[in-house]
């Protein structure tokens, strides 16, 4: 998959000016587990190549937590081709400090090449994450292992 990563700078959207706190951006990696399971849709339209889905993870390493959260899914008729959306609140440690943040997933699949951008919500980290900022992307190894590249800035 396509990982995006970006790095959050120190200037100030709202006036401009350099921001006074120094951030460091920190990258980590490290494995996870996900269950996904059907919910019910909304649209019962017969045919209809949308989905629902819940989200259950387990992070480990750095990153130690777990996750919740919800995907909308559609799916076409030419193979290979599909996208989805997601929203997860991830509860845990983030190299020690305790908190919680949600992840926000876009991905689309166009005929097999995969693109797929996960982001921190600003503002979302609570407790000792507040303020946190940062990308992550997703790594799924020949033998099914799912990882994570977690890219942040942190206060």
């Amino acid at each position: 998959m396509l990982a995006i990563f970006l790095v959050f700078g120190g200037n100030s959207l709202l006036t401009g000016q350099a921001s006074k706190e120094k951030s460091v951006t920190t990258k980590i990696s490290g494995p996870f587990r996900a269950k996904i399971s059907p919910l019910q849709l909304e649209d019962k339209t017969e045919g209809t190549m949308l989905g629902r889905m819940a989200i259950f993870k387990t992070y480990e390493g750095d990153l130690a937590g777990t996750a919740r959260g919800e995907m909308l899914t559609a799916g076409t008729a030419v193979q290979g081709s599909a996208g989805y959306v997601a929203v997860e609140r991830v509860t845990g440690t983030l190299k020690g400090r305790k908190g919680s943040f949600a992840l926000q997933h876009n991905g689309v699949m166009d005929r097999g090449a995969a693109q797929l951008v996960i982001t921190v919500v600003p503002d979302s980290g609570t407790g000792e994450l507040t303020g946190l900022k940062g990308k992550m992307a997703v790594r799924i190894e020949p033998d099914g292992n799912h990882f994570y590249d977690f890219e942040y800035t942190l206060p």
